[in-house]
């Protein structure tokens, strides 16, 4: 059995009062109307990775405001050879936190026991809207890959944020830049270069695979100049962009102003002039390889598909659910009715939800 959420219990969390939930590693085919906590359910699954989850939600805003109380998402997981304890949760006014086996720990050590990939409504945009989502998805990717990542990324943003207070400020302080500079360069460049690998390992394990879902070519661009290629020249270019970074009042250059560009290989069309449903098996496509790319690893991860049917024809819906099946991954899918389920038969879990009150109930339902 590949790793997976065994157990889960939710407290005070957006729309769920209180839950308790047991799965066995198949995957999960969740039912209901609008409005009755399919999607809060997947959401604090996405809480059990690093970051603000799949609705990008501060920790005040999760919690159910009618109990003022703070909220808490519990779960156990089935890893090869343990079983792992993991606890997040906030109160009121104060940040989330994090407990790993009954101990404390920072948020990023998540990274490192179950990898938690996401395809959301929110997303289905994402080619047609700004750099800033399609950054990151690249970096989810990244982070499941290389669990160093996020560290690399919050240094990177530190140093950045001290040099654009800098340069609004008008400071002439050449020793602070270069100190800055040189943080930024060092984080900067392992940020690229997970970003690179990471592209090269979601289109390997696109070539690698037999799948109902089209290929994409990716690369990453920038909007003016290229990120340069070494450490060393990167914070020579940072030194020598100051005056123009100072009239901007911001950096101008670095890997936060990449762009993830995809082509539909076998069409060679641009994703953003795909139809929708082309678009959204593009993103399908990504999300299975890059489910391949960590199986290969050895580290299953879990995925979340929040109404993933909405765009695909019956035939690509029967062979996502297959592709799915065939990895032997944990999936949590949402529907508003049982038979988009249907393909799935014996091979998944079954629950439904329903709101009550303005407090969603959830029940184990036996296969369509």
């Amino acid at each position: 059995m590949r790793p997976h959420v065994q157990h889960l219990a939710l407290s005070q969390f957006r729309s769920h009062a209180r839950a308790r939930l047991a799965f066995d590693g198949r995957p999960v085919a969740l039912w209901g109307a609008n409005g009755s906590g399919k999607t809060n359910l997947l959401e604090a699954v996405s809480f059990l990775s690093p970051g603000r989850g799949l609705r990008r939600a501060g920790a005040e805003e999760v919690g159910r405001r009618a109990e003022g109380v703070g909220w808490r998402v519990a779960a156990t997981l089935d890893m090869p050879g343990a079983v792992r304890e993991v606890e997040t949760q906030a109160h009121p006014g104060e940040p989330r936190t994090v407990r790993i086996d009954g101990k404390s720990a920072p948020q990023l050590d998540l990274a490192r026991l179950i990898p938690v990939l996401w395809l959301v409504p929110a997303m289905d945009r994402l080619w047609l809207e700004g750099a800033e989502g399609r950054r990151r998805f690249l970096d989810r990717a990244c982070l499941s890959l290389f669990p160093d990542h996020g560290e690399a990324a919050l240094a990177y943003e530190k140093a950045m944020r001290e040099r654009n207070r800098l340069l609004k400020d008008g400071s002439r302080d050449g020793h602070w830049y270069g100190a800055l500079e040189g943080q930024m360069a060092e984080a900067g460049m392992r940020l690229a270069g997970n970003r690179d690998a990471t592209l090269g390992r979601l289109m390997a394990a696109q070539a690698r695979a037999e799948t109902a879902f089209p290929a994409a070519t990716l690369a990453i661009v920038y909007p003016e100049e290229p990120l340069p290629e070494t450490e060393a020249l990167f914070a020579q270019a940072l030194e020598r962009g100051r005056w123009r970074d100072m009239a901007a009042g911001r950096s101008l250059l670095g890997p936060h102003r990449a762009d993830l560009d995809a082509l539909w290989t076998a069409k060679g069309v641009a994703a953003r002039d795909c139809s929708t449903g082309e678009q959204k098996a593009l993103l399908v496509s990504l999300i299975l390889a890059n489910a391949r790319a960590l199986e290969e690893d050895g580290t299953a991860p879990v995925l979340l598909l929040d109404e993933v049917a909405a765009h695909l024809d019956p035939g690509r819906r029967a062979a996502l659910y297959d592709e799915v099946c065939g990895l032997g991954l944990q999936a949590f899918l949402t529907g508003t009715e049982p038979a988009l389920f249907a393909e799935l038969g014996a091979r998944a879990q079954y629950w439904e939800a329903a709101e009550e009150g303005g407090v969603s109930i959830l029940q184990e339902r036996s296969p369509p």
